[in-house]
């Protein structure tokens, strides 16, 4: 009961933080000069960050269970790692702005009732009583938000090739500089979510094969799974040709980004196939 009464709790301390922070960042779009709304929007990151792994614990200790048995919990944990990337120092201004809605959005969705549904903490269904649990779901969660972060930093590039006029840049050197450090950093970003797609979809496999008897089924979560893996392996061999890198690049990791939602997210519109569990429909 204490438990339960401390996650509503956090929940609500959770949404209501990021309410207000979504709110400044509107108002900082309109109005760049105010410093101390943007500075109050990172502190409330801060907070919802820390209002986030306190909701994580607490359903672990709750449910005695990893927090990853369903789409209520892997979007809590989505956010949490999109958190994590936010607050990297290296980062910070422009790039963390980038980042922040993604932050906001999925996380007060997650928190908005929107799924009071599956709010509950249940026993988990027997595909998920194992030992894989924790490394398959952890590294494909944290694969997704490290590649939509750094796929972000790609849009955010061909936003800025293709407006003639950028408010955020007054020369053209600066100009090429900021695309220069977005592309940067969303290539090591992607880098790093790429290796942690690859041991989720690795051991993914070899939990298959416990659990159903097969390293593979075509499962549309599978299918889409590999879609999304080819797609930043694409990605990342025009990194390596200094034609295809830049724009081209981006174009290939914007269109990634597209896919992860459709495999993460499309895919329990339709709560079919092995992976139903982690539908919107509670089993």
């Amino acid at each position: 009961m204490i438990f339960s009464t401390l996650e509503h709790i956090l929940t609500h301390i959770s949404f209501s933080v990021v309410s207000i922070v979504i709110s400044i960042h509107l108002i900082t779009l309109l109005v760049n000069e105010i410093v101390g709304l943007y500075d109050s929007s990172e502190k409330g990151m801060i907070i919802t960050f820390f209002c986030i792994t306190g909701l994580l614990v607490t359903r672990w200790i709750f449910s005695s269970h990893l927090p990853f048995s369903d789409l209520y919990e892997s979007l809590i944990f989505l956010s949490w790692g999109f958190s994590i990337f936010h607050m990297l120092p290296c980062l910070q201004n422009h790039l963390s702005t980038i980042i922040a809605p993604s932050v906001l959005f999925t996380q007060g969705f997650a928190t908005s009732g929107l799924l009071t549904k599956i709010h509950q903490s249940t026993i988990l269904v027997p595909a998920l009583q194992s030992h894989w649990l924790m490394m398959h779901v952890s590294m494909m969660i944290l694969s997704y938000a490290a590649l939509l972060c750094g796929s972000l930093l790609s849009v955010a590039i061909l936003v800025i090739t293709v407006r003639e006029v950028i408010q955020i840049v007054e020369t053209m050197f600066y100009k090429s500089q900021f695309i220069q450090q977005l592309d940067r950093w969303g290539y090591r970003i992607i880098s790093l979510g790429f290796i942690f797609l690859t041991i989720g979809i690795l051991s993914g496999a070899v939990w298959a094969n416990e659990a159903w008897g097969s390293y593979w089924n075509w499962d549309p979560k599978e299918t889409w799974a590999f879609i999304t893996w080819t797609i930043f392996a694409i990605y990342l061999h025009t990194r390596k040709k200094k034609k295809l890198e830049g724009v081209n690049s981006s174009m290939v990791a914007s269109m990634g980004f597209f896919i992860i939602w459709i495999c993460y997210f499309g895919i329990n519109l339709l709560g079919i196939g092995l992976h139903s569990y982690g539908s919107f429909i509670s089993n």
